[in-house]
């Protein structure tokens, strides 16, 4: 090797070194702001009496709109499910993009519908509306269902936002499973805050081999796949180690599509889902949050630690993979969109903190990992491996992912404790042992191709079919 290309060599080594140990420090220090945010929130929130509050006359109504496509195998249950709700005032509004298969069919059917002339404004442009159906059945008199030509989730979403009659909308995926009391913890932040809130969140959690019953909850249990055992830990570090930390310092950019609600005016001026990209959940809440601060008005975005919502996470790595994908080109598109916020202070900790961090530490960070495995390659082929120093850097970097794990259980453990038996514990320690070397190389590679994909222009989301959130127990019988 040339003294030249040694000099080069050795530089790249350094730069890789530092950029792992700002991750490591940005995760250490999420960690312990997520800390004190739960700490605080048990606090707050230890003795409330959740039925002295459904009992108040002055909750706000809700509007709960839910997309479908090509949802028949569960549609029914799942609108059942949504309307056990417990909330004083709601309405549900499910928006039919366009499904092929027999979802209208069933629900026109199983709820008694016929086609109602209704007024409503369209705020929001989308595509055309074929009909808007009502319940015969005053048992279902909150139940709105909208058949529209297929435009996709975000046109759908927007369609139901021009229809609905309340100003707090709570998006959802149709296939989630709601807690009882969600809708009662998720508008907390919009009763309490000094501040206009503009948005809330909650944190999603894994149905996969749960029991499950009338659209309910009964018995959690472990995924008995690896696969969907290793999504639970990574949704214990997305939610209680990443998004309570950013919620502490007021820089959070998203929250989850399947479950979140909103302030309807300040998403109709700012002009709704974007459905020019795969990423709309995002690129929405840093859009109504950079309105927000152009405006210079004073507001807040709320999120609330308790599991609200469950939902199915992909059991087969090809499923995974387009997800994935689908995530990093949504991640890429929302922060071009937003490209003058990052490091402008006019956005405050938006704009010093949260942009620059997604752009170096979750769009780049799978990027640059794949060029240092290109870059350890080229090494080898010359020889020039010091296997002492490896070994070294690379026990440091897997402990560090596998502690970080196991302080993300540690967070579940002491804050809501789902995963009470503790064989579950064990069996998540094991997958955390297990992540780093099978899951997390399809992760990488899934994100690699997201940025390959996003160069080509795709801009679709590609087949996402589920097993269906069924009774594991009726299955084997």
């Amino acid at each position: 090797m040339t003294p030249i290309l040694h000099q080069v060599t050795e530089i790249a080594s350094w730069l890789f070194l530092i950029y792992g140990s700002i991750i490591c420090a940005g995760y250490i220090f999420s960690a312990a702001f997520s800390l004190v945010e739960i700490r605080d929130y048990k606090r707050r929130n230890n003795f409330e009496d959740e039925i002295a509050l459904l009992q108040s006359l002055n909750l706000p109504a809700i509007s709960i709109l839910a997309p479908a496509f090509n949802e028949g195998l569960n549609i029914v249950e799942n609108v059942r499910s949504l309307l056990t709700i417990n909330y004083p005032s709601f309405e549900i509004v499910i928006i039919n993009d366009g499904s092929s298969d027999d979802s209208l069919a069933k629900l026109i059917e199983e709820y008694e519908l016929e086609i109602e002339q209704v007024l409503y404004h369209s705020y929001i442009p989308t595509k055309k509306v074929r009909g808007i159906y009502k319940s015969r059945n005053k048992a279902f008199k909150n139940l709105t269902v909208v058949d529209k030509e297929n435009g996709g989730k975000a046109d759908a979403l927007n369609t139901g936002i021009n229809i609905c009659k309340n100003n707090l909308i709570c998006c959802i995926d149709v296939d989630c499973i709601l807690e009882n009391d969600a809708m009662l913890k998720l508008i907390k932040p919009f009763l309490n805050d000094e501040k206009k809130v503009i948005a809330s969140g909650g944190v999603i959690r894994v149905a996969n081999s749960c029991i499950i019953e009338d659209g309910r909850i009964i018995e959690v249990k472990l995924p008995e796949k690896f696969i969907a055992r290793v999504q639970v830990l990574e949704y214990f570090r997305a939610f209680l180690m990443g998004r309570m930390a950013w919620s502490r310092v007021d820089g959070l950019l998203l929250i989850s599509g399947a479950f979140g609600m909103f302030d309807k005016d300040i998403v109709i001026q700012a002009g709704g889902y974007n459905i020019h990209t795969v990423g709309e959940d995002m690129e929405l809440l840093v859009r109504m949050r950079r309105m927000m601060r152009e405006r210079d008005e004073p507001y807040s975005v709320g999120f609330v630690p308790d599991p609200l919502c469950w939902t199915e996470v992909p059991q087969s790595w090809k499923i995974l993979q387009r997800q994935r994908n689908r995530w990093t080109r949504g991640t890429a598109e929302t922060l071009w969109i937003h490209r003058k916020m990052i490091f402008n202070a006019k956005y405050g900790v938006l704009g010093i903190l949260s942009t620059p961090f997604w752009f170096f530490f979750e769009w780049l960070a799978p990027l640059i990992e794949f060029f240092g495995i290109l870059f350890f390659l080229f090494l080898l082929l010359f020889g020039q491996i010091n296997w002492l120093i490896f070994g070294t850097f690379f026990t440091a970097v897997y402990s560090f992912a596998f502690l970080f794990s196991i302080t993300a259980l540690f967070f579940e453990e002491y804050s809501f404790q789902q995963y009470k038996k503790p064989k579950y514990i064990w069996r998540l320690i094991g997958t955390a042992l297990l992540e780093p070397v099978i899951y997390h190389p399809v992760i990488m590679w899934s994100a690699v191709m997201g940025n390959i994909d996003l160069i080509r222009g795709k801009k679709t989301w590609g087949a996402m079919s589920r097993a269906g959130l069924t009774n594991p127990e009726k299955k084997k019988a």
